[in-house]
């Protein structure tokens, strides 16, 4: 679930933290950089694990800073495939089941990977199992806050770094107001930069031992 990832980058020291230590400055920047930041293709970052390697630190005309390359490594939440988490519903929609490990919100259950039959209850806003019994079936609501086992099934990363103005817009001319964004990508739903997407796990639900008891 948690891996420890090499990385290098050049850390920006302001003037007013010089009289500090530099591992401890260095340290502080760069939880700041990276602390709960998505690195593409790596994974949720949660905190520094150590440095391990200060390379000469140099001020660059017009900037009082100092500019140092470092190695280090990195704590990363990013679970392998097949490995099997606990998390809790976060809310259900017709996607699937959105799943929440507290500090990492991003995972989905698309409606093919839950147990079956499922069916999604309109009114409740909820997904239920209709589990088989010898009493017959009966209704298991998969209620938000209920705790749940899935199995990471595949991952998507998605670059959300900031691009420039797309070109197909018309530019104004002289005198003229340039034209408002189009009213979709006002509306566009943002992406998250790191997905999970799970498939449950047997019995997966809590909600199996509640109706045993």
């Amino acid at each position: 679930m948690f891996v420890l990832v090499e990385m290098v980058d050049i850390v920006r020291i302001p003037p007013w933290n010089f009289d500090r230590p530099l591992n401890e400055a260095v340290s502080e920047e760069l939880n700041k950089k990276l602390a709960n930041k998505v690195v593409y293709n790596v994974g949720l970052c949660i905190c520094l694990y150590d440095i391990t390697k200060l390379e000469d630190s140099y001020i660059f005309p017009g900037d009082g800073a100092s500019h140092t390359k470092v190695h280090f490594r990195y704590v990363v939440f990013h679970p392998f495939l097949d490995e099997i988490l606990v998390g809790k519903i976060k809310y259900c929609s017709q996607e699937g089941v959105h799943v929440t490990m507290g500090f990492f919100d991003d995972i989905l259950i698309p409606p093919e990977s839950l147990q079956q039959p499922t069916k999604f209850d309109e009114a409740e806003q909820v997904w239920l199992w209709e589990y088989e019994t010898d009493e017959g079936a009966h209704d298991l609501y998969m209620d938000q806050g209920e705790e749940i086992r899935f199995r990471v099934a595949d991952e998507v990363f998605v670059d959300t770094s900031p691009t420039g103005p797309t070109t197909d817009t018309p530019a104004a001319k002289p005198g003229q107001q340039p034209a408002p964004p189009a009213a979709q990508d006002a509306g566009e739903k943002k992406e998250a930069p790191y997905t999970l997407i799970g498939t449950i796990c047997e019995p997966g639900l809590g909600l199996l031992s509640w109706w045993n008891n």
